[in-house]
């Protein structure tokens, strides 16, 4: 039975999923020290093989303790992966946004795939059904919003998300919960259709940490897996270290 990491480096979270051959077993936060907290888990499970997707500066011990007790692959514009990337410069593209195609790829083959990753911030990720990886868009995501407007203002206060808001606000509170998430799920909408028109044999694919919050206001059809991106790691880990 082999056993995969997949770790997923983002700007919020410091996670790992742990895979027995393609069954995804258990997702680990990594406490405040990660290094210590990684090589316990390495030293509990005995991974055979580890994968690192990480868009933050991260303490490099953390790769040289991978690389000596498994077959390690950090994720690039380098790494094999199961689809293209014809655009200008593909090393600009993120490891976690390459993750993400390589699930999209995998779980829906030779379809049209808009990606979308609800995370720090929000990332539109196309791969057409020749599986080539387009680009996309990046707009704020939920918390900077929230942040947004209360750094930029003398008075609004800093309020958390909650999926169960009203259409119109009755308060300063849920008329800044309405404006940010509503918004959002109509942006996400509005691409949904704009991609749709465009692109015939369409998929839309949704991830990241605020699904429970905003799925239930969308209005499209959409595939929702919150652990898109380690599914994507795997995928990429298998064909690196074929």
């Amino acid at each position: 039975m082999s056993k995969t990491l997949c770790l997923d480096f983002g700007n919020t979270r410091l996670k790992t999923a742990l895979f027995s051959n393609a069954d995804l077993k258990e997702i680990i936060i990594l406490d405040e020290n990660p290094l210590t907290h990684l090589k316990a888990i390495i030293e509990k499970h005995s991974p055979s093989a580890s994968i690192l997707s990480s868009v933050i500066t991260h303490d490099i011990q953390i790769e040289e303790l991978l690389k000596s007790k498994t077959q390690f692959h950090k994720v690039n514009d380098q790494s094999k992966l199961p689809f293209t990337i014809p655009v200008a410069k593909p090393e600009t593209v993120g490891a976690d946004r390459l993750a993400i195609a390589a699930a999209s790829v995998n779980l829906f083959p030779n379809k049209n795939n808009l990606a979308i990753v609800l995370g720090s911030c929000i990332t539109y990720n196309f791969i057409n059904q020749s599986h080539e990886l387009l680009g996309g868009a990046i707009s704020p995501g939920i918390e900077m919003r929230f942040k947004a407007m209360h750094h930029f203002t003398a008075k609004l206060p800093l309020v958390k998300a909650d999926w169960n808001v009203p259409l119109i606000g009755y308060d300063t509170k849920t008329n800044l919960q309405t404006g940010v998430l509503f918004g959002i799920a109509k942006e996400i909408d509005g691409m949904i259709d704009a991609y749709h028109e465009k692109f015939g044999n369409f998929n839309a694919v949704l991830t990241g940490g605020d699904i429970a919050i905003l799925h239930p206001h969308l209005k499209n059809k959409i595939f929702a897996d919150p652990d898109l991106i380690f599914k994507g790691l795997y995928a990429i880990s298998q064909i690196n270290h074929a």
